[in-house]
């Protein structure tokens, strides 16, 4: 099989899950004897065509700005888009594999799909329907559109959990395989422990969306009623210099450390160890490779319930974790209940997370991308 996958961003260059989504399952594919390209922005030195672990990275224009007032730039998507066209069409593939968000990237993957008999793959990592609104205000209603037009391409369709599969079908996109996101279990057990241990960990992009104002608030919450909790935020995004002006003028930066982004896996690994709970108040996820990552180094999660938060989903309550309401109040409540009785569940949280080796989630991925 000669498959493309066409995305804007290529892992590890940009951290994010739907790049390493793509990477995970493109190298397992070239192990198998497939030929894989992925084609995305230039983020590394050197020629524009280069290959990791069999696997052909295709950069076809330099890195652009991926947010633009702490939303997903649309002039970007646009520009990739035109970009990676000429590339694209000039080669012959069996497949060609899109995420659908940020959606302009479909048009061009059905470009191709027309002219060089591929067989077009949607990816479905998310539905946003009337939450376009809430994002862009009355904006939204493009968005909106864009995505109604991108489920009505000729394409197969893949969703990567039941709540997104659910949304497609309100699209009136019917018949998505669901194939979910997944985690290196070998990776994460041969990562060490960090030596400085925490209380709560977060794992995620600084963004609106991902609501760490909340925990921020939450953590407050436990000092005031006189815990000591000790909290680590790893990542970056256009949110983080007004979370760290929160924690500072609620007086709180002796809890809370921002550690920007890691330098690796291994180490986001290496510090979930010395956790006892990560916390994912993220109210917008079509699926969570963090909830994931964090069961499989043996810690629980609490995370929030909303209806776009499909985090909840991996979630078996008081197994691998606890989902709270959406706010600060009920969260630090659930968070000293996990860490009066996390400990306990540690065994449970890691054979959950098992069930999502990439080993299995890539052959699944093959299946559903030969399957009719």
């Amino acid at each position: 099989m000669k498959f493309a996958c066409v995305y804007d961003v290529i892992h590890p260059y940009v951290i994010g899950g739907v790049q390493k989504r793509n990477w995970e399952i493109a190298r397992r594919l070239a192990k198998k004897g497939h030929e894989v390209t992925l084609f995305g922005m230039k983020h590394w030195e050197g020629n524009n065509v280069t290959c990791n672990e069999g696997v052909r990275l295709r950069g076809v224009c330099p890195p652009k700005q991926l947010f633009k007032d702490g939303h997903r730039s649309i002039t970007e998507a646009l520009s990739f888009t035109y970009n990676v066209l000429p590339p694209l069409i000039r080669e012959k593939f069996d497949i060609v594999e899109v995420a659908n968000f940020p959606y302009f990237p479909c048009f061009a993957a059905e470009f191709h799909s027309l002219v060089r008999r591929s067989r077009l793959i949607i990816t479905w990592h998310e539905v946003w329907d009337n939450y376009w609104y809430e994002y862009l205000g009355k904006k939204g209603a493009l968005g909106k559109a864009v995505e109604g037009l991108v489920a009505r391409l000729p394409h197969k369709a893949i969703a990567v959990s039941a709540h997104t599969k659910t949304g497609l079908e309100r699209l009136g996109r019917k018949g998505a395989d669901i194939v979910a996101n997944g985690v290196d279990i070998q990776a994460i057990e041969d990562s060490a422990q960090w030596p400085k241990s925490n209380d709560i960990i977060f794992v995620g992009r600084l963004t609106r969306e991902k609501n760490v104002i909340q925990l921020i608030k939450a953590v407050n919450i436990l000092k005031e009623g006189g815990h000591n909790p000790s909290c680590l935020i790893v990542g970056e995004g256009p949110e983080k210099d007004s979370l760290e002006r929160e924690v500072a003028e609620m007086g709180i930066a002796a809890h809370i450390r921002f550690l920007g982004r890691l330098p690796s896996d291994t180490e986001v690994y290496s510090h979930m160890k010395a956790s006892r709970v990560l916390v994912h108040p993220s109210i917008r996820e079509g699926f969570s490779h963090v909830v994931l990552e964090a069961n499989a180094c043996g810690i629980p999660v609490v995370t929030v319930n909303h209806p776009l938060n499909a985090a909840q989903d991996l979630i078996m309550e008081g197994q691998n974790g606890i989902i709270c309401d959406l706010s600060s109040a009920d969260m630090a409540q659930k968070i000293l209940k996990v860490l009066d009785n996390g400990g306990r569940w540690e065994k449970r949280c890691r054979e959950l997370a098992k069930e999502y080796d990439w080993d299995r989630i890539a052959d699944l991925a093959e299946e559903a991308y030969q399957r009719d």
